[in-house]
């Protein structure tokens, strides 16, 4: 998919049984946005375009992954709140969650991700 619309989404990660709720945040008043003012999160949400991100005013700790264009992990992080995260210049897409859950979802460096939209 090339153009992204805020909105909703399933997150399918291979050899993770269930898709992931994911929220879409493409317009810049989305991504500024993101997890501001929220105690948590079921599932994830994806900034796009992005390759970076901060965690300054968050009240959790979140996981972290930078997509390529393809939706490839480059990279995934766990981030404390007040933290200031790399730039990748690879990153055309941030996925965030909370801390732990992308583990559990099979997400790392080098898996193909997919997602569908309605």
């Amino acid at each position: 998919m090339g153009i992204w619309h805020d909105g909703k989404g399933e997150l399918r990660v291979p050899g993770h049984d269930h898709p992931v709720d994911l929220v879409i945040a493409a317009s810049y008043r989305a991504r500024t946005r993101g997890l501001l003012g929220r105690d948590g999160i079921d599932g994830a949400i994806m900034l796009t375009p992005c390759n970076s991100v901060h965690t300054f005013r968050m009240r959790f700790a979140i996981d972290v992954a930078y997509l390529d264009k393809q939706l490839r992990v480059i990279d995934v992080r766990t981030m404390k709140p007040g933290r200031l995260g790399m730039l990748r210049l690879r990153s055309r897409h941030v996925l965030e969650a909370e801390a732990g859950a992308m583990a559990g979802w099979g997400v790392r460096p080098g898996v193909q991700l997919a997602i569908e939209t309605p």
